[in-house]
């Protein structure tokens, strides 16, 4: 597996740090791979000259650095501020490649330059709030008797005032493939016991419990410290302390496995507006069930997705490998046309969850057991390192629109009133704001006050876009709430729609699509019965093919438009 220190074709494939940077990113990378075709040609393969890095990004979070030895007090706050941008250009996170100039070129420090420069990064985290941690080092062969080495750190900000980076991933997955099993030993920290004992804390029914199958939507948080440590319920923490702790959280919404709670599943990935897809598959029963069904959803939706097969210590080394060629084969289809990354080591792990977020087409697979935790922790390492997709220039731009809040769930809680639960897609929401919420039965906007916000069971005063929490709005009367309603500002002066015009793509169903068909519609949180109306150009619509149509919502149900 070649690594982000691999050969200089692998650096060029790999996609740069500059990949998920705008256009500014991509005309770099492209200058880039330029330079280093025209570099390996002058260098032939048999020379010690080291390989290349795309050219270093102007905006990103990734930065290069020959040499950080004793600098002078101006030139340290220069780099303490560039650090503090680079934090804020990833959110948070960071990472910086020690011993590489700004073309590329990995020239590499000896280790008493080495030494020094980490003790200078170290200094520079203390001053801008944030931790380091090595991820990787690796020796480079260059021109020169004394050994040169060059390391990749991670830079991540100490948390403060619940800001932490929050990433969601959706579990998927066929029923009995092991993902409740999966979850409860990431989250509570200990192995299941090969009975389902692991999975028991994220039931939330009694048949959930008595069947061993999920049928409802479960939140599950995993954290990680500044310095890279786990933080889960394996300590008695609560889900407070871990949040006061973790300096990036990993949200795993738990789905349905089994056919019958399609939709639920299909509601989930729509309303929840996971940033990546976790579809995990049995090792010893491969693709079966709702797995391909689940991957089509993912894609669909343009989902971000990685595979991990579970239950390896059931089965044999070659019906695992199988099953891995399985998938492979699947993903390599033109209808995916995705390529499969075998994690087997940390350093994989690494690279998986760099080259994931950079390039949508990239799919790590990993190869894990819950009952006797092999290589569990190379996923741990993965969602330790994973960055978001969205950099700070679209979170501020989220954040400068309107206030757009979706309802998921309702709840009545003692002493607190009625309660709804959902994600912000736009803008700031305040504890004390004036909001408006509908549509209701007829049609209307009702105003509101939020008394108080919680994100993951603690206390919190603001909540920004993309986050999701729980609104509590007093005395409101639950009964004229339901799903899929939203809350926004009153300048957003919202209107409704009985009709719209969707294009659409009828992939399978055993009937032709005409005028009078019905469908479930699902846009967002909503989850709505629809007829088609009329079709545009065409009497009727066959597998494979593409038409607009105008859905019409039943009475009383209305759609939202902004």
């Amino acid at each position: 597996m070649d690594s982000l220190f691999g050969t200089a074709a692998a650096a060029q494939k790999s996609g740069s740090s500059a990949a998920n940077n705008g256009a500014a990113g991509r005309k770099n990378a492209k200058n880039g791979s330029k330079k280093c075709k025209n570099r390996s040609a002058r260098y032939p393969k048999a020379s010690n000259n080291p390989p290349y890095l795309p050219p270093e990004a102007e905006e990103g979070n990734i930065e290069y650095k020959l040499k950080l030895v004793d600098p002078t007090q101006y030139r340290f706050e220069h780099l303490a501020t560039q650090m503090k941008w680079r934090l804020q250009e990833g959110r948070g996170e960071a990472v910086y490649q020690i011993g590489v100039e700004d073309n590329g070129l990995l020239v590499g420090l000896t280790e008493e330059d080495m030494k020094a420069s980490l003790k200078t990064l170290r200094r520079m985290a203390e001053r801008v709030g944030a931790d380091i941690t090595v991820l990787r080092e690796r020796e480079v062969d260059y021109d020169s008797d004394e050994p040169h080495r060059i390391a990749e750190v991670l830079i991540r900000k100490v948390p403060d005032d619940q800001q932490f980076l929050d990433l969601r991933v959706a579990v998927l997955g066929n029923v009995d493939s092991g993902k409740s099993t999966l979850l409860g030993v990431l989250t509570q920290g200990e192995l299941d016991n090969g009975r389902g004992r692991a999975r028991l804390n994220l039931f939330r029914h009694l048949h959930e419990i008595q069947t061993g199958r999920t049928s409802s939507i479960s939140i599950e948080i995993l954290g990680f410290d500044s310095k890279g440590e786990v933080v889960n319920y394996s300590e008695s923490r609560t889900a407070e302390e871990i949040c006061e702790s973790a300096s990036k959280m990993i949200t795993f919404i738990d789905l349905a496995g089994h056919h019958k709670y399609l939709k639920t599943t299909i509601f989930g990935l729509t309303s929840y507006c996971p940033d990546f897809a976790m579809l995990v598959v049995s090792a010893n029963t491969g693709i079966a069930g709702t797995t391909r069904e689940h991957l089509g959803l993912a894609m669909a939706l343009k989902v971000p997705i990685f595979i991990v097969v579970s239950k390896v210590d059931l089965c044999a080394k070659g019906t695992v490998e199988r099953t891995v060629r399985q998938l492979e084969r699947i993903l390599k289809q033109p209808g995916c046309n995705k390529v499969p990354m075998l994690v087997s080591s940390t350093d994989d792990a690494v690279t998986a969850a760099q080259k994931f977020a950079q390039s949508p087409s990239i799919t790590p697979i990993f190869t894990l057991s819950s009952v006797s935790g092999e290589s569990l922790d190379l996923l741990k390492v993965f969602f330790n390192i994973l960055p978001p997709l969205s950099n700070s220039k679209e979170q501020e731009e989220l954040m400068q629109q309107l206030t757009e809040f979706q309802v998921d769930e309702i709840y009545t809680v003692p002493d607190v009133g009625t309660v709804v639960g959902g994600t912000l897609y736009s803008g700031i929401c305040r504890e004390g704001e004036q909001l408006v919420v509908g549509p209701t039965d007829d049609g209307e906007f009702r105003e509101l006050t939020v008394c108080s916000i919680q994100r993951n069971r603690s206390g919190c005063r603001v909540l920004r876009a993309g986050q999701a929490a729980t609104l509590a709005l007093g005395d409101f009367d639950r009964s004229l709430l339901r799903k899929g309603m939203v809350m926004v500002s009153p300048e957003m002066n919202p209107t409704i729609c009985w009709r719209f015009e969707a294009e659409i793509v009828l992939l399978f169903h055993a009937k032709t699509f005409h005028k009078g068909f019905q469908v479930t519609v699902h846009v967002g949180n909503v989850r709505q019965t629809a007829t088609v109306e009329a079709l545009q150009g065409k009497s009727s619509v066959i597998k494979g093919d593409q038409t607009c149509h105008v859905p019409r919502t039943r009475p009383g149900q209305d759609f939202y438009i902004a």
